[in-house]
């Protein structure tokens, strides 16, 4: 928001730039830091080329493609992608060499770039004021540039394919080639939709999908020529909202090439994934579902309890279009205990070490240190395109014992998936230290349950708190993605990798912590009945007042998801005094005052 001036000038100058921008949430009724299209939407008249990417393989290809157009085009691009959902996604992608990326940029543009720059050499003046009588016309004078940029962008990508075999579009469609139903969006939740256009399709459904890459300048007849002549009715969503606008940015758009180009389509808009809301396949066959009744809602939402002004679209949370023989594995960690690294690694092992497609992605608590982590892990052998978290994981490991009390963790777990817990008990006694609930779901879903008491084993070799090393070997130990040789090996490489910039002694103790995990790695034998004398506890204290039960105690279950809006104060004023209720209790050791010891 504050270069927004700068950007005018920038655009109005015809000055080739790229910005390359995580997409994300304004503060309005409160901060928040997370990914939707707000920011970027608030720039859209500064004159800016808006070139959007879904996954992190586009984001590479995108960034050469937008640096091509803008020496050409002369205007200057935002090259935008969802903040977190996709800037902070490790995947496997195929890397652009410095030849592609040679071969994509044309010296003599940059030559012409460069000689506009202001020099004593050839002075000229830029930055003049201008009156009435001249502003109109100077300010129509770049028109020819703006007419002439959809197509130096189409020549790039095109270019692009010619050189690295990957082809885009201002505008690509994917699905049934008489499709009666289409959703328009981009960003990531375009690979949501396109995962879930693939499952539909599947089951006979006739429906598709438009990725708009190119949102500034809009190519209108290169859109409307996008879709197949059978749509009848059409659904596009927007990552932000505007409040009291006659739509969202890309809704308003669609409508307007539509009416320009004398096409009559039936279109509703809708706006999903505000703030890095979730955004599944079960919301994006909803919006389907919803395109199939004879009056549509129009400015819907999807993915929130609308209860007040009754916007939502329902959707079945149970419909999953994750792949079979993809591993879903999901790690439970505590901010600064290596958890997250730990498992940046891992992707990267079996990425570079086996055939498969690797994906992940960390949820932080903004609590930051000393909070929970939460790593969404994905590996298969078909390409990920699911940009949202796992909800069915066959593989679930909480790194912190005391996590069980607080976290309704193995609600996730699917029927014999596979549980590994870092516990200070051994594989004979840890079942009674166990909450009911989790006693329960574990006897229920036929769970494989494995312990190992990683803090010992890290004291033990020296390393403190850091028990990131001693899970990664258990995770792989167990989950058979690689052979476990082979597995060990990789690890011990990439603990050479990671830490052999600070000296031998540090690279020994992660070996030695490697080494010890596996013998201090149990399955333990599951009884047939539930037995522990102790649950779950509840977020807050009963005495805690009304707004803290109702709001702030989901909030801290992890609930907050299901709140509905009825429940959010409409202006963000909050009651004070409410950090009293919430007990975090996540230590392992407690520091005891010593009178002794004390210097006051």
């Amino acid at each position: 928001l504050l270069m927004i001036p700068n950007m005018y000038k920038i655009a109005g100058e015809l000055t080739s730039t790229v910005f390359h921008i995580a997409a994300r949430t304004l503060a309005s009724q409160a901060l928040s830091i997370f990914g939707d299209h707000s920011d970027v939407m608030s720039a859209r008249s500064t004159g800016f080329g808006m070139l959007s990417s879904n996954s992190v393989q586009e984001v590479m290809d995108m960034a050469l493609i937008a640096q091509a157009a803008t020496l050409e085009a002369r205007l200057p691009f935002m090259h935008f992608f969802d903040g977190f959902r996709t800037s902070h996604e490790v995947a496997k992608v195929e890397q652009l060499s410095a030849a592609d990326i040679r071969a994509m940029i044309d010296d003599d543009l940059v030559i012409a770039h460069r000689s506009r720059a202001l020099t004593p050499d050839r002075p000229v003046i830029r930055g003049t004021a201008q009156n009435p009588d001249v502003y109109f016309q100077a300010r129509e004078a770049c028109n020819p540039f703006y007419l002439a940029a959809p197509t130096i962008v189409q020549n790039a990508m095109d270019k692009f394919a010619k050189i690295v075999g990957r082809q885009y579009h201002l505008f690509d469609y994917e699905g049934a080639p008489d499709a009666e139903r289409v959703i328009i969006l981009m960003g990531s939740g375009a690979e949501v939709a396109h995962e879930t256009v693939e499952a539909l399709l599947a089951s006979g459904e006739k429906v598709g999908l438009l990725k708009v890459r190119l949102f500034r300048p809009f190519a209108v007849e290169t859109f409307v020529a996008s879709l197949p002549a059978s749509v009848k009715s059409i659904a596009v969503l927007d990552r932000t909202k505007e409040p009291g606008a006659t739509g969202e940015p890309l809704y308003c758009d669609v409508v307007t090439a539509f009416f320009e180009m004398g096409v009559n389509k039936k279109v509703i808009g809708g706006r999903y994934g505000l703030s890095s809301k979730e955004f599944t396949p079960a919301m994006v066959k909803a919006v389907y579902d919803e395109l199939k009744k004879t009056s549509p809602k129009n400015h819907f939402t999807v993915g929130i309890n609308d209860d007040v002004t009754h916007t939502s679209l329902s959707f079945d949370p149970e419909f999953s279009t994750e792949t079979p023989g993809t591993v879903r594995a999901l790690f439970y960690g505590l901010g600064a205990d290596g958890t997250v690294g730990a498992n940046k690694n891992s992707i990267k092992i079996i990425g570079e070490e086996t055939e498969n497609f690797a994906q992940g992605y960390f949820v932080y608590d903004s609590k930051k240190s000393g909070s929970i982590t939460t790593s969404h892990l994905r590996f298969g052998p078909k390409p990920i395109r699911s940009s949202y978290l796992i909800t069915k994981a066959n593989f679930v490991a909480c790194h912190q014992f005391s996590f069980l009390e607080r976290v309704d963790m193995l609600k996730v777990a699917e029927p014999g998936a596979t549980f590994l817990l870092n516990s200070p008990f051994g594989a004979d006694d840890v079942w009674d230290h166990l909450p009911r609930l989790v006693q329960r779901q574990i006897i229920e879903k036929k769970l494989k349950f494995y312990v190992i008491d990683g803090d010992k084993v890290a004291k033990d070799a020296g390393m403190g708190g850091r028990i990131n090393t001693i899970m990664q070997t258990c995770f792989f130990a167990i989950s058979g993605v690689l052979p476990r040789e082979d597995a060990i090996a990789a690890i011990k490489y990439s603990i050479k990798k990671t830490y052999g910039k600070r000296g031998e002694t540090v690279v020994a103790k992660n070996f030695a912590a490697v080494d010890a995990a596996l013998s201090h790695l149990h399955e333990v034998t599951v009884p047939g009945e539930v037995t522990s004398q102790f649950d779950i506890r509840p977020p807050v204290p009963a005495a805690a007042p009304e707004f803290v039960q109702k709001v702030l105690a989901q909030i801290i279950a992890g609930n907050g998801d299901d709140l509905p809006v009825s429940a959010m104060p409409i202006d963000g004023t909050f009651p004070s005094a409410t950090a009293q209720w919430e007990k975090r209790n996540i230590a392992l050791e407690i520091p005891e005052w010593d009178q002794e010891l004390c210097i006051q």
